[in-house]
């Protein structure tokens, strides 16, 4: 599990301005170069490769990045509002974590700045003739990343924005997430244990925050429990929302601690819950398939009508929680720090409700859709009879329920009991 500070530095590398201030400063520093190593460039080859010719380059260089940037922008926030529009508004953060987008425009700003910078250098003389060969090479090097960038960005340009490219997106975030928690099952901790053995006198930890949990350092709260001497139990998970006053944790101590002790204990557990006002994908696996979910039930709505693109999210769903069926690695992994900090699971129930009590409410009254997620359903039962089947059969039920009340033809019903027999005989 990360720590803190390793989760929200990775979250800020995935921001736009990161990329682009690094390729600035990048940028400006290589212009700046030429200035520093033009001693070591012998006197006689300026004259051989006609460096002069570096003034106009970085000329073409400045008028056209600042356009392509330009357009790039307004392309990109096309994108934003096609994935907002057309999908769902839960998985534009996906797209704006992009890094082909984000490597492009910081690679255009920085070239930008490059050429900017080496006009200015080069009109007060800083560069002199020796510099003008360096200064030279550094930008028909630049001139071949920027093409490179260009073929890139331009293949890169059909698919950004589109349905199924969007879609790709939340189901390997989906993935991502189920992996990591099958190989975390409780994201390092022990596994929390039944009700009655937490004690009633356990200090009840409350939240003074109103959002949802994104990030549990849980590294640091074994490091809490270790100095404090106490068992941590975690009431909320990554992707749970809370409000003021809600119970986050109970901690019962091993040693007569005093009153202040507990209260300082409190407040360093509470530090670290990262709380925002919007779920994330990376440590929250229902909130990718309840956004695959949410992507199937709009393609459902009478205004897109578009069953296609649902059946095709039931098979994403199909391979997602196949990864929950069919873990890695045998052994679930805890920290051996953290061994009296108690996490609760994820359970199969919790999943299934997710992904398929949206769809089935939604395409009741399609039978092409019921059928595939009857299948679905089937399928799954197969794959890991043990851990899927009574969820399964719980949603095929459900299915059926829906069904018959939506579907108009007889005919269609009982095909729809057929496919279902597998799991309800």
């Amino acid at each position: 599990m990360l720590a803190r500070w390793r989760w929200v530095l990775h979250q800020l590398t995935k921001r736009l301005w990161f990329r682009a201030s690094l390729f600035s400063l990048l940028g400006i520093a290589t212009a700046l170069l030429a200035v520093v190593f033009k001693d070591y460039i012998p006197e006689s080859l300026p004259a051989r490769i006609g460096a002069d010719a570096v003034d106009k380059i970085l000329g073409i260089i400045a008028s056209s990045m600042l356009a392509v940037t330009t357009f790039s922008l307004s392309t990109m926030v096309s994108a934003y509002s096609a994935a907002s529009s057309g999908v769902t508004p839960r998985a534009t953060t996906l797209v704006m974590e992009d890094t082909t987008t984000q490597n492009a425009l910081a690679t255009f700003i920085g070239s930008f700045l490059f050429s900017l910078v080496g006009i200015i250098a080069l009109s007060t003389g800083a560069y002199g003739t020796q510099g003008r060969v360096l200064l030279f090479a550094v930008t028909i090097a630049v001139v071949i990343l920027i093409v490179y960038t260009l073929l890139r960005w331009i293949d890169h340009l059909s698919k950004l924005g589109r349905v199924g490219e969007t879609i790709d997106r939340v189901e390997q975030a989906t993935i991502d997430a189920i992996n990591h928690r099958v190989q975390w099952p409780h994201l390092g901790a022990a596994a929390y244990p039944c009700e009655s053995r937490v004690p009633r006198s356990a200090l009840i930890i409350t939240s003074l925050q109103t959002g949802y949990v994104q990030h549990i350092d849980v590294q640091a709260l074994g490091a809490i429990a270790k100095a404090d001497e106490i068992h941590i139990f975690m009431d909320v998970l990554p992707g749970t929302f809370v409000h003021v006053g809600m119970p986050l944790a109970r901690t019962v101590s091993l040693s007569k601690a005093r009153g202040e002790e507990l209260a300082s204990s409190s407040e360093k557990i509470i530090a670290t819950l990262a709380i925002g006002v919007r779920r994330t994908f990376e440590h929250d696996p229902r909130f990718g398939l309840s956004v695959l979910s949410e992507i199937a039930s709009r393609a459902l709505s009478p205004a897109v009508n578009d069953p296609g693109t649902a059946i095709d999210v039931i098979g994403r769903g199909v391979r997602s929680l196949t990864c929950w069926g069919q873990p890695e690695e045998p052994a679930a992994k805890i920290d051996a720090d953290c061994q009296h900090v108690y996490l609760r699971g994820l359970t199969v129930d919790d999943l299934f409700d997710d992904f398929f009590a949206p769809i089935a409410r939604d395409g009741a009254g399609l039978v092409e859709v019921d059928l595939r997620m009857m299948k679905a359903l089937v399928s799954l039962a197969q794959i890991n009879p043990a851990m899927f089947r009574d969820a399964c059969t719980r949603h095929a039920e459900r299915l059926l329920k829906h069904a018959n009340t939506a579907l108009v033809l007889e005919e269609d019903r009982r095909t729809l009991s057929a496919a279902a027999r597998p799991l309800l005989h």
